[in-house]
């Protein structure tokens, strides 16, 4: 399909961005309530639950890489990558329920082994709909400012999905020692995550290409080559602390509420996703039109402290019977400059493939894609297996948990110094990356006209100007761009 005038209108970008209600709810899910399953529901240790996500991330080691290359490489009548996303709808959204389904066993070991399995074959099918996804615009839609209008949508529909599947699970898991409702949870959203990625599939497009040509084996030094990019690696910097230091809220919040507030019961868990998901969509409507007014790298550099303000103001108000409306206005700051954050970062994510083309004279937004979703991956693996150890740490005792009582108060303020703290480093290098990113719309631009010079459609020699630019953003000198031989990983010359 041709790119249109048309195809930017708001029904492109809200069928375009409906996929990540997928991306952005299921790990919502997942960071919220998984560990709890296995470790409330079914009884596992807490610092042994905590592994399993970051198993399967050493899973993702291999699938991500080869996703990457594989999309790279296809020939589709529907465009590769959108053929990827129609097959990974119906296998993404199978592989979330077998998550939830509970076995009759009480061996230890029989559970881990049950449902690292499980989390693996969820890892593999959320990897054949991302990667394609993740590589979509920028074979969709050349234009910055475009793309980062798209990007917005996309991160509104993220933030719906967070929102849903932060606030519809609890409505249905009332009682987190109940296995059966963490199935129908997982039934309900899996057939949501199915219609999202479908209508995506029919509403989106991609520029025909040739595809590159390299076998499945040169798909890890291929990946690995992708760090030859200075932006690259700031990117994931960026993408690594902002979605680690959200994982950290999400993955500790029923604890923070069930075993510190002691509020649970009383709905605070509920209050607590629906201000924060809430005022975060409402920090997409704000901070989209700003990111794409100034730059993505703005809003990254405004949302940051206003999230840092909000997490460490909850310090201050984090024990049984806090009044529970200065604990919301914290946290609706931190949904406030997650909304900055996080539109920007996706909307970067689709400019570094750009990045990527200037140094190695091959398009490969697959590839590309494929190390990005596997940091984003390994974020969550990471923060699930740190939240798990430093629960254990603090002496969270699994046997009370299971049994529905609360945790020692030595316990309960190790929960909060994990809450409040952890996230607030991650922020803080969050905001130190984001000041050191070198690509705002101006260098896009340049590194855009440098590419059409490589190709021969442009005469003119490049300005010393131009020639500083592209080597601030590549990280590498400008005699060695435009070298097939950079595909490689090797000395960045």
């Amino acid at each position: 399909m041709g790119e249109k005038k048309e195809n930017y209108g708001l029904g492109r970008r809200m069928m375009y961005g409906m996929a990540e209600f997928y991306g952005g709810g299921a790990f919502v899910i997942i960071n919220t309530f998984f560990t709890v399953f296995l470790t409330k529901a079914l009884g596992m240790p807490a610092a042994l639950a905590g592994t399993i996500p970051l198993v399967g991330k050493i899973w993702d080691a291999v699938t991500d890489p080869v996703m990457g290359n594989i999309t790279d490489r296809t020939v589709s009548r529907f465009g590769p990558k959108r053929f990827y996303i129609m097959v990974g709808g119906i296998v993404s959204a199978l592989t979330f329920i077998v998550m939830w389904v509970t076995i009759p066993t009480k061996s230890v070991a029989g559970l881990y082994l049950f449902y690292l399995f499980m989390y693996c074959l969820f890892s593999t099918g959320f990897t054949i709909i991302t990667v394609p996804y993740n590589g979509l615009l920028p074979d969709m839609i050349d234009d910055y400012t475009i793309r980062a209008r798209f990007s917005n949508v996309r991160m509104i529909w993220s933030t719906l999905g967070s929102m849903v599947c932060g606030l519809v699970p609890t409505f249905i898991i009332k009682d987190n020692l109940d296995t059966s409702a963490y199935l129908k949870c997982a039934l309900l959203f899996g057939f949501l995550f199915f219609v999202a990625s479908m209508v995506t599939f029919a509403g989106t497009w991609e520029h025909p290409k040739e595809p590159v040509r390299t076998s499945i084996l040169e798909s890890f030094p291929q990946a690995v080559s992708v760090f030859r990019s200075r932006s690259f690696r700031l990117f994931i910097c960026l993408y690594l602390f902002g979605q680690c230091g959200m994982d950290f809220v999400s993955g500790m919040a029923v604890y923070y509420v069930d075993d510190v507030l002691n509020g649970y019961a009383n709905g605070y868990f509920t209050y607590l996703m629906a201000v924060i998901l809430i005022s975060q969509l409402v920090g997409m409507l704000i901070f989209g039109p700003v990111m794409a007014a100034t730059s993505k790298r703005t809003t990254i550099l405004i949302g940051a402290p206003i999230r840092l303000v909000g997490t460490l103001g909850l310090f201050f108000i984090s024990y049984e019977s806090a009044p529970i409306v200065p604990i919301l206005l914290m946290t609706a700051l931190i949904g406030l400059g997650n909304a900055a954050t996080l539109t920007s970062i996706f909307s970067i994510m689709a400019d570094m493939a750009e990045v990527d083309e200037l140094i190695t004279s091959v398009r490969r937004p697959g590839i590309v894609s494929g190390m990005a979703t596997f940091a984003r991956k390994i974020s969550s693996g990471l923060s699930a297996a740190i939240i798990g150890f430093l629960l254990s740490a603090a002496g969270y005792d699994e046997v009370l948990a299971n049994e529905g009582q609360r945790q020692s108060l030595a316990t309960q303020h190790g929960i909060v110094y994990i809450y409040v703290f952890v996230p607030a480093i991650l922020i803080t290098l969050l905001l130190i990356s984001g000041i050191i990113f070198p690509l705002t719309r101006k260098e896009f631009k340049v590194i855009q006209t440098e590419i059409a010079r490589r190709r021969g459609e442009i005469p003119a020699k490049a300005t010393d100007e131009e020639i500083r630019i592209c080597e601030k953003v590549t990280g590498m000198s400008y005699d060695s761009l435009w070298n097939k031989d950079n595909t490689r990983p090797g000395k960045r010359k």
